[in-house]
């Protein structure tokens, strides 16, 4: 199994292949948490309109001392602020709070579908990125009724698909429709709240490589081509949750890790999400 540091997106660029959560962090300890991590290593940082906490990771970006060139920041646009022209506006003040004047990747944070604003939105992002204030675009917590909705509407497919995706909710459909469109599917909670890190597989495949539980999912993450974000203040954690890029699973390893796959969703379904 080939191992990437990063993955290709379908505009040309890439994406670093392990990147950083920033959901719940807040003030003094998101700037602190954000600046460590790049001093570990790491070097995509996901944040959101809805965290309330751009304006803190921005400060972290900067105190790591590190260039822009070498920083991959990913926001997202928030239910609240749907709709063409509103999305022009959002993403003005997500830079503005950021201290950034463009980010490496826009996505719509979800879909609304009762709100029908997200194909408005997805133009508005295309023009972002003409402009070059979006370098990629893409969407979070998309279907595939979703995302054909905006191809079909402007024929530009999203590089980005950041969704749910654990051991417990692998989502091989989901996977299976993004290889076929040349979508990257990103993990927001890779580790299934941690829950996942307690399964005795798990913990087997950990003993057998003499790794930690949480390295041997992103690495099983990383073999399915997913780009992991998990979160931690620890920066042990920081540390071993990017060590994974050094050993792989075996053909057993991975189908004992897709047994785990419940189906069990922990968050708001795509489809009836109402958060703004």
């Amino acid at each position: 199994m080939k191992t990437e540091r990063t993955f290709a997106l379908n505009d040309g660029r890439r994406i670093p292949a392990v990147g950083f959560g920033t959901w719940p962090l807040t003030g003094g300890d998101a700037t602190r948490t954000v600046a460590g991590a790049l001093q570990e290593g790491y070097r995509l940082i996901d944040t959101a309109a809805r965290y309330e906490n751009e304006k803190e990771v921005g400060a972290g970006l900067r105190a790591s001392g590190l260039p822009r060139n070498e920083l991959f920041v990913t926001t997202k646009l928030r239910g609240a602020d749907h709709g063409y022209r509103s999305t022009l506006r959002a993403l003005d003040e997500s830079l503005e709070r950021l201290g950034l004047a463009e980010v490496d990747l826009y996505l719509i944070h979800w879909p609304l579908p009762r709100l029908g604003l997200y194909v408005e939105s997805w133009k508005a992002m295309i023009e972002l990125r003409e402009r070059g204030k979006a370098l990629s675009i893409g969407v979070s917590n998309f279907e595939p009724e979703h995302i054909d909705a905006l191809i079909d509407a402007t024929g530009v497919v999203p590089a980005v698909n950041q969704v749910e995706l654990h051991p417990e909710f692998s989502q091989p459909e989901l996977r299976s429709y993004h290889s076929r469109k040349g979508i990257v599917t990103e993990a927001w909670r890779p580790l299934g709240k941690g829950g996942s890190l307690n399964e005795p597989v798990v913990g087997a495949i950990a003993r057998k490589h003499g790794r930690t539980p949480a390295q041997i999912i992103l690495r099983w993450e990383h073999e399915l081509g997913v780009v992991a974000i998990p979160k931690t203040e620890s920066t042990e954690r920081m540390r071993e949750n990017l060590s994974i890029f050094d050993f792989e699973l075996s053909e057993e390893d991975r189908a004992r890790m897709a047994s785990l796959d419940r189906g069990a969703r922990q968050a708001g379904d795509p489809s009836s999400h109402e958060e703004l």
